[in-house]
C-alpha cells in the first residue's frame, strides 16, 4: 500500500517543474492528484496515469477567488474529501526596486501570496470539517535572506512563510498541519533555458549572481519546528520531491 492511498491531493502549477514533479510523487504514493493550473496539464496527467497512477487536470487562475473556491468545491463534490494540498503556483519579476514597475510588483504579490490565501481558504474551511488535512506552501530561500533584484519575490515568500507559521496555529487544534518548502535554485526541464536566461540577466541587470555561503554555495534556511516545518533544497525538480519526502513533511 502507498502512504497516501485513498487520498486526493491537489498541487497549483502542477503542469511542470516543480509541480509537476510534486504530482508524481504523490501520484506513485497512491494519492490521486489534481494538477491545477492556468497551463495546460494534459501531458503530466498522461505521464500519472500511463504510469500507473491517477490524475486529473483542473484549469485554475489563483488569482480569482471565485474561481478557486468553485474549483476547490468542485473536487470536493466529484471525490467526496481534499486530503492534501500544495500551493506551488508561483512567478518571478526581477528587476532592482528602483527600476521595477508596479504592476511586476502587484503581479508576483497576487499569484504568489495572494493566490495562497484564496485558494487555502476554501480548503480549509473543507478540511476542518473533515478534521484532517496537510497543507503545504512552496515558499523561497529568498524569502529568509533577501536577494537583491528581486524585493517583490522576497517579499511575497517571507509573507507566505509568515502565513504558514500562523495558519499552522490556526489550524492544528483541527488536526489539519501546515508547513513549508523553501528551495534554492531549481532547475527543471521545462524552464532550463529560462533559468539561463534569468542568470545572465541577473549578472547584466545587478551585477552578481544569487547569494552564496562563505564555502560558496547557494545559502538556505530553517524555520521554527514549533509553528509549522520548513526544508530547504536546492538542485533539479526531482531532487526537491525526494527531499520533501512528502510522507515526512505531509504526515508531521
Amino acid at each position: 500500500m502507498g502512504e497516501f492511498d485513498g487520498q486526493v491531493a491537489v498541487v497549483t502549477g502542477g503542469a511542470r517543474g516543480i509541480g509537476a514533479e510534486i504530482a508524481r510523487r504523490l501520484a506513485r504514493g497512491g494519492a490521486r492528484v489534481v494538477c491545477a493550473d492556468v497551463l495546460d496539464t494534459t501531458d503530466i496527467v498522461a505521464e500519472i496515469n500511463e504510469a500507473g497512477g491517477a490524475a486529473e487536470g483542473r484549469e485554475l487562475n489563483v488569482t480569482d477567488a471565485q474561481a478557486a473556491a468553485e474549483g476547490v468545491k468542485a473536487i470536493n463534490e466529484a471525490h467526496g474529501r481534499l486530503d492534501i494540498l500544495v500551493n506551488n503556483a508561483g512567478v518571478t519579476r526581477d528587476k532592482l526596486l528602483v527600476r521595477m514597475k508596479p504592476e511586476d510588483w502587484d503581479l508576483v504579490l497576487d499569484i504568489n501570496l495572494d493566490g495562497v490565501f484564496k485558494v487555502t481558504q476554501p480548503v480549509a474551511k473543507l478540511m476542518m470539517r473533515q478534521r484532517s488535512g496537510r497543507i503545504v506552501n512552496v515558499a523561497s530561500v529568498v524569502g529568509l535572506m533577501g536577494n537583491a533584484g528581486q524585493t517583490n519575490y522576497a517579499a511575497s515568500k517571507a509573507g507566505l512563510i509568515g502565513f504558514t507559521k500562523s495558519l499552522a496555529r490556526e489550524l492544528g487544534p483541527r488536526n489539519v498541519t501546515v508547513n513549508a518548502v523553501a528551495p534554492g535554485y531549481i532547475q527543471t526541464p521545462d524552464d532550463r533555458q529560462a533559468h539561463r536566461r534569468t542568470a545572465r540577466d541577473a549578472v547584466v541587470d545587478r551585477g552578481h549572481t544569487p547569494p552564496r555561503d562563505p564555502r560558496g554555495r547557494r545559502r538556505g534556511g530553517g524555520l521554527s519546528r514549533r509553528a509549522g516545518r520548513l526544508v530547504h533544497h536546492r538542485g533539479c525538480a526531482e531532487h526537491l520531491g525526494r527531499a520533501l519526502h512528502l510522507k515526512s513533511v505531509l504526515s508531521s
